[in-house]
């Protein structure tokens, strides 16, 4: 089964262009993805009482154009697979045609469904992790999952993230208040803005893929070093902590 959410596209959520920045998009591609778990039956409502929550692990995700303040955005989601401690969600993203959204004042909204252009699809890997242990554990066996799953698959091969040895820059970030989310570490969405942060190539007009590997927690007060090395066809990122551990690591490929 599929499910759809709109949004429109609010001033504080674009960039100096006036497109959706980045770390935003991946705000709604999450707010989605929880608010169709709550639904469901299996979101954070729902496990945080068991002393359980969801986090990202990895995330794919491919912008043919970015939306405008004040455009509808419509976000298709769906469930490829629960297999191996792991949870697949899939995306696709429309938005409306500007003459639809009128002034694109976000008051006149279209309900025909030609009017909607594919602007993007997405690919999300989920893992439920025990808070106190802060170990991931497999719960899919759980009648609660039973009949949640569409099937469906989008076509996005996985890249392979490789360590940066002589990397472009380096800018440091620590970890604040603003960034720690319900479950007491980094929010997702703020290892990408701080990365966009470092540097940031000229994307306007152009597809783009953005694929980021979360790979270790980073916590309150911890210093987190952005490395980032530019490349021909984009820039590639790693977050490493004090201990010089990866905690997140991401590639802007621009075509």
């Amino acid at each position: 089964m599929k499910y759809n959410y709109e949004y429109i596209i609010k001033y504080q959520e674009v960039d100096a262009q006036k497109k959706l920045r980045l770390f935003n998009l991946e705000n709604y591609l999450l707010e989605v993805a929880g608010t169709v778990a709550d639904q469901l039956g299996f979101g954070i409502a729902r496990l945080h009482p068991q002393g359980l929550t969801w986090i990202l692990t990895r995330l794919s995700v491919e912008m043919y154009q970015l939306p405008t303040h004040g455009q509808s955005v419509r976000f298709e989601t769906w469930i490829e697979s629960n297999a191996h401690m792991l949870s697949t969600r899939d995306f696709r993203i429309y938005a409306l045609e500007p003459d639809s959204a009128g002034e694109q004042s976000g008051i006149r909204r279209s309900t025909k469904a030609d009017d909607w252009v594919l602007i993007g699809q997405c690919k999300s890997v989920w893992a439920v992790m025990d808070l106190e242990k802060r170990e991931i554990v497999n719960i899919f066996d759980n009648p609660m999952f039973e009949g949640c799953v569409d099937g469906e698959m989008i076509d996005m091969p996985r890249v392979r993230m490789t360590t940066i040895p002589e990397p472009t820059g380096c800018l440091p970030h620590k970890v604040a208040y603003s960034d720690i989310d319900y479950n007491g570490h980094c929010n997702s969405c703020r290892y990408l803005q701080a990365m966009t942060d470092t540097h940031l190539p000229d994307y306007y007009g152009k597809r783009l893929r953005l694929d980021i590997n979360y790979q270790k927690e980073a916590m309150l007060d911890e210093e987190l070093l952005t490395y980032f090395l530019i490349a021909p066809d984009g820039v590639q990122y790693q977050q490493k902590n004090e201990n010089g551990e990866t905690c997140c690591s991401a590639k802007l490929t621009i075509e």
